[in-house]
């Protein structure tokens, strides 16, 4: 079978099917092609001339030839239309029908010709051993193929879960990060009424200062991590929004490493929705101001707060952390852990440590 025909059922196949066994294939044949005539007494030891033997082990090598072709082709032709798993009976059935009666009727028409061409008697015990020689040496190579491909199943149906696993959890990352624009815009576009009606100065830079915290949420959005430092800085800028309209009221208090910020990772966004939470569910006053304190310790980040309910019928459906929660699950591999002792709270947030620190 020429070798572009080989290509092309390779490349008709899945994975599971594409063995790379040329180099096994020339020293079979060869092995094969050799071994089988003497095993089966179809040389002798009284034949000796060089000539002789060399067409006959060539003849023999390309009846070896023929047969595992013919077997591999009819073998990888197979694989598409049995699976072990949802059907063994039916292709092991199949596979032996296959081996013996293709191989079975090659091999009694190939010695045939030899026996008419070498001028030798027909002597069918040689043939009968012969046959069932090949037959047994071609259910051995197929289960040998197939154990082959049972391998190869394996790894490619590991790495395709992998995979899958990998999209869903891309898909449900992409899907918590469009749920923070719509809570974000909500929060801030009540901020900026509440400051129209009392100060239009503060309305303006807190417009200008809406617009930079923005720009920071669009830029990491698609992004799983971001250096600390960096959702530090861009958390300096929410509090200054926070600032604008609480004044005094709300006390933000931060106890970080200074080389420590440079060193870890965090998902975007995610220090802004700790604090943001603090901000939803506590209540501010001048008289009574609101402390929160930000302490880094190690490979975790503690948003802690005094806890002062307000007086409102607000029910919270707990979706802001709920959604961080699984954000962390998916990008740090730990969940954030929640601490509520009396009327004091803490938010536990895991952090990745870069590999080069």
């Amino acid at each position: 079978m020429p070798e572009a025909d080989d290509n092309n059922i390779e490349n008709s196949q899945t994975d599971k099917t594409k063995v790379n066994d040329k180099l096994i294939r020339i020293i079979g044949v060869q092995f094969f092609g050799i071994v089988i005539p003497n095993a089966t007494g179809l040389i002798t030891s009284n034949v000796r001339s060089a000539s002789f033997l060399i067409i006959t082990y060539g003849y023999f090598i390309l009846m070896a030839f023929l047969i595992w072709q013919g077997n591999r082709f009819f073998l990888f032709r197979l694989q598409k239309k049995f699976d072990w798993f949802i059907h063994p009976l039916q292709k092991t059935v199949v596979l032996l029908a296959m081996n013996v009666f293709y191989t079975a009727p090659l091999v009694i028409a190939m010695l045939l010709l030899w026996y008419e061409g070498s001028g030798n008697p027909v002597d069918w015990q040689v043939i009968q051993t012969t046959v069932i020689v090949c037959v047994i040496s071609v259910i051995f190579i197929t289960h040998v193929y197939e154990t082959v491909f049972l391998i190869k199943q394996r790894q490619s149906d590991m790495v395709r879960g992998e995979q899958l696993e990998r999209a869903k959890a891309e898909a449900e990352l992409q899907a918590l990060k469009n749920q923070i624009d719509p809570h974000f815009m909500f929060n801030s576009l009540n901020s900026l009424s509440y400051l129209i009606d009392e100060n239009q100065g503060k309305a303006k830079e807190f417009t200008e200062s809406l617009a930079e915290v923005y720009r920071y949420i669009l830029s990491n959005k698609d992004r799983e991590l971001v250096l600390l430092e960096d959702e530090l800085d861009f958390l300096d800028k929410y509090i200054g929004l926070l600032k604008l309209r609480f004044g005094e009221a709300l006390q933000v208090n931060f106890n970080l490493e200074a080389e420590g910020k440079g060193q870890f990772l965090i998902p975007p966004i995610s220090v802004f929705i700790a604090l943001e939470n603090v901000v939803k569910h506590n209540e501010l006053s001048m008289a009574a101001p609101l402390g929160v304190d930000i302490k880094q310790d190690q490979a975790e980040l503690m948003v802690s707060n005094r806890i002062v309910k307000k007086n409102s019928l607000y029910h919270s459906t707990k979706i802001g952390l709920n959604n961080l929660n699984e954000r962390f699950k998916i990008t740090v591999g730990n969940g954030v852990h929640i601490d509520q002792e009396g009327d004091y709270f803490r938010l536990t947030l895991p952090l990745l440590k870069l590999s080069n620190s």
